[in-house]
């Protein structure tokens, strides 16, 4: 399966207690919703069906189909949930999944190629883009005041670089 046909949905982040519980950090705009979809697979495709037994926030704990103790779910440490896109609802007009942006070509204000967007991060202060390019990499905040223009048809985001991005 191709990167853009799943979406990032959560990591499991520790192992929780001695019966096999993990601790799951969830991507999803509802995080007790990443359960919702389905099973879950990793970036190799295994399977995780998850049972959510309680959380607060994006952090939840869930019991994983075939995982009874701690050894087991700490050796899932770092694991990254996906699910595939098309067990998501559509997305509206202007609308898109942060997986949508990787990829995409990121041009400056005067047209030309800045570079690629590599990865969305959200460090807790907003989202942020990973962007790979002749620049080296950067990282930008993902304002409408930076990236005013996502063209997810064209395969182009608009970037106008914070101040001092550019200097060398």
């Amino acid at each position: 399966m191709l990167p853009r046909d799943r979406v990032l949905m959560g990591v499991i982040a520790a192992a929780h207690g001695v019966r096999g519980l993990v601790r799951v950090k969830s991507f999803a705009a509802t995080p007790g919703a990443i359960a919702a979809y389905g099973p879950l697979e990793d970036k190799h495709g295994r399977p995780y069906r998850l049972t959510l037994k309680s959380g607060t926030g994006d952090m939840l704990i869930a019991a994983i189909d075939g995982v009874s103790d701690r050894d087991q779910a700490a050796r899932l440490k770092g694991t990254q949930l996906f699910v595939p896109r098309d067990a998501l609802p559509a997305t509206g007009s202007g609308e898109f999944y942060h997986a949508d942006l990787v990829g995409l070509e990121v041009r400056l204000q005067d047209g030309s190629v800045f570079g690629t967007v590599r990865a969305v991060h959200d460090f807790g202060a907003g989202d942020a883009l990973e962007i790979a390019g002749k620049h080296g990499e950067v990282m930008v905040p993902f304002t409408t005041a930076a990236v005013p223009v996502v063209d997810i048809e064209g395969g182009f985001l608009m970037l106008d670089p914070p101040i001092g991005l550019l200097s060398e």
